[in-house]
């Protein structure tokens, strides 16, 4: 069966968004339309047809990213479990191979225009954040959780799963270990329910949202 439009012009932006965040990792601002256009096997026009400049392209990236990582924050569960799976998808991005071109990518694009930079922080791990700390506040007026400053909340959660995850990606040294993850995903989940664990029922369990 023939695809529809729609379904090939969605295989076109995303190729065009791989060969983007190929070329970025490699060459950061440097990376030219034309060879992002030749590595996605479209044509120059193609790619200013969806994307105006590098920097919607950098900033779709991020956001793509962004939806990847939060979808967790989507699923329904008790807090502890929706942490853990947020903490693992977390862990399994930053840890991944391809996570160390990208970070340096952003790295030389934030030295040679660092207001792409910032839009690709607001478009990326920004928003994540934000996102989170919305979950945050409403698990709160749920009485699920006790978080008192979400944003803040959501800023040390990020910062106990990871740990130097970024730092490991921007060295390329070793990661942590694929079989480690889940663990550090679990512990870090449960060390954040428990210090937000509602003080007005200190004994009980976090109950399942509905």
């Amino acid at each position: 069966m023939a695809r529809r439009r729609g379904q090939v012009d969605e295989k076109k932006s995303e190729a065009i968004l791989d060969a983007a965040a190929a070329l970025f990792a490699d060459k950061g601002l440097q990376a030219k339309m034309d060879e992002i256009a030749r590595l996605a096997g479209v044509s120059k026009q193609t790619v200013y047809n969806r994307f105006a400049s590098k920097l919607e392209i950098a900033q779709a990236l991020a956001a793509k990213r962004v939806e990847d990582i939060v979808a967790p924050l989507r699923t329904a569960g008790d807090p502890q479990t929706v942490l853990e799976n947020l903490a693992l998808t977390l862990l399994n991005r930053v840890c991944s191979a391809d996570k160390v071109g990208s970070m340096r990518g952003v790295a030389l694009v934030s030295v040679e225009a660092p207001e792409i930079a910032h839009a690709i922080y607001e478009a990326g791990p920004l928003k994540s954040l934000t996102v989170l700390a919305g979950w945050l506040q409403e698990q709160t007026r749920l009485g699920l959780l006790d978080v008192r400053d979400a944003e803040q909340a959501a800023e040390m959660f990020s910062g106990l799963v990871l740990g130097h995850g970024h730092l490991r990606a921007m060295l390329d040294v070793p990661q942590l270990a694929p079989e480690k993850r889940a663990a550090r995903a679990r512990e870090a989940a449960r060390i954040f329910v428990t210090a937000h664990r509602p003080k007005s029922s200190p004994d009980r369990s976090v109950q399942a949202t509905s």
